[in-house]
């Protein structure tokens, strides 16, 4: 049975939308999803599922979230190989001195609009260094997410969609979680 990882985005951001993960799992067993793990407490969910169609299973995961917690996060889905695609596609990797905390992948909900790669250029004077590889933006902070001046909303109206980050350390947790659970661990 096929493995999925989804990504809530704006789970338990500075006091709202505050989900436990444990009742978290409970909620993809209730809908139907098998054997969920959690990984951080941002709203990584990776699970089995029959399941085919990614559109019909982000909205049962919204419309279940919004019957149980009182929101409707956005989700966006990944497979086990799509996210180890992202990885291997990791702009960084021959890199020396990057680190993992200072280094965050933007997974878009869908294809970032045309040209968006080009119109990134526009932030070429922030010390940020921006990557846009198919449908995920890997961004290394090398001053700190926290000291960043980057525009992040002017980033994702150039981009066109929506997405959620995860740091380079959740991204290789979620994806090893994905791995035992493809290996039946």
């Amino acid at each position: 049975m096929p493995v999925l990882i989804s990504m809530l985005r704006g789970i338990n951001n500075v006091g709202s939308n505050r989900v436990k993960m444990d009742a978290l799992r409970d909620l993809y067993v209730s809908l139907g999803f098998q054997d969920p793990r959690t990984c951080v407490q941002s709203g990584n969910v990776i699970f089995r599922t029959k399941a085919r169609s990614h559109t019909a299973i982000a909205t049962r995961i919204q419309d279940g979230i919004g019957r149980a917690f009182g929101f409707r996060p956005a989700v966006l889905l990944r497979t086990a190989d799509e996210l180890r695609k992202t990885v291997a596609a990791n702009p960084f990797a021959r890199r020396r001195n990057v680190e993992p905390s200072k280094f965050l992948v933007t997974f878009l909900a869908g294809k970032p609009a045309p040209g968006a790669s080009d119109s990134l250029t526009a932030f070429k004077d922030y010390p940020e260094e921006i990557h846009l590889k198919g449908r995920e933006l890997y961004i290394y902070f090398p001053d700190g997410v926290g000291q960043s001046k980057l525009p992040w909303s002017s980033v994702e109206k150039l981009l066109g969609v929506a997405g959620t980050a995860r740091n380079w350390n959740s991204v290789t947790k979620i994806l090893a979680i994905a791995e035992n659970l493809e290996a039946g661990k």
